[in-house]
């Protein structure tokens, strides 16, 4: 069957656009906006800047892309106590395994109060790895959960990065500062009325006699 000339080029007309429907690309600009368009991107269209909280919140260079995704969906937080061997040996194993954790310390009774609220108990360490708390330290459990987490076995944080450093689990409140008060001038001390000019002489009255 022989078609039209009209009907092929019609035909061949939607037959590209269907193929150029099937590339979408996605842009992101360099405020981090995402957008979707069936255009390439421009050759001189520049990265997206990385975010500062993300920056600040891992305490400089970024993660790698794996690790990034776990530690998003299982972060891992440390609760730690002064003269607490088993919390430096928990706290070694996360850095040796290249682990981002927050470190918490437990030293006033606030501390106390809200690791008992939070655990169920005060002895420490404490590790949570998303909502999973393990209570006390072991080397073959906490690496099996973190295993399981998807935490990689050998340290794979780029050169510099640093974990935040530890803060009380209670915030310390800063003690209130008492407001700066200009001292008041002293009040002006009343001036004695002049004492009335001492009667003398006059005129009218040469001897200046007192009546």
């Amino acid at each position: 069957m022989k078609l039209h000339p009209s009907l092929t080029l019609l035909l061949l007309a939607l037959a590209a656009s269907a193929a150029a429907a099937q590339t979408v690309y996605r842009h992101v600009d360099k405020n981090g906006k995402v957008t979707f368009s069936d255009q390439p991107p421009a050759a001189n269209a520049q990265p997206a800047a990385p975010s500062a909280g993300a920056a600040a919140a891992t305490g400089g260079p970024a993660l790698p892309y794996e690790l990034r995704r776990v530690a998003q969906r299982y972060p891992v937080t440390i609760y730690t106590g002064d003269e607490c061997a088993p919390c430096g040996a928990g706290r070694s194993l996360l850095m040796t395994r290249g682990v981002p954790f927050e470190e918490r310390t437990v030293k006033s009774n606030e501390d106390v109060e809200a690791l008992q609220r939070l655990s169920g108990q005060t002895s420490l360490p404490v590790l949570s790895i998303g909502a999973q708390q393990l209570k006390g330290f072991s080397d073959a459990e906490w690496s099996q959960y973190l295993d399981a987490a998807g935490y990689p076995k050998s340290a794979q944080l780029p050169a510099g990065y640093r974990n935040p450093p530890a803060a009380p689990l209670v915030a310390v409140k800063a003690a209130p500062q008492a407001a700066t008060q200009t001292p008041a001038a002293p009040a002006a001390a009343p001036q004695a009325a002049s004492p009335a000019a001492a009667e003398g002489p006059t005129p009218s009255n040469p001897a200046g006699i007192k009546f």
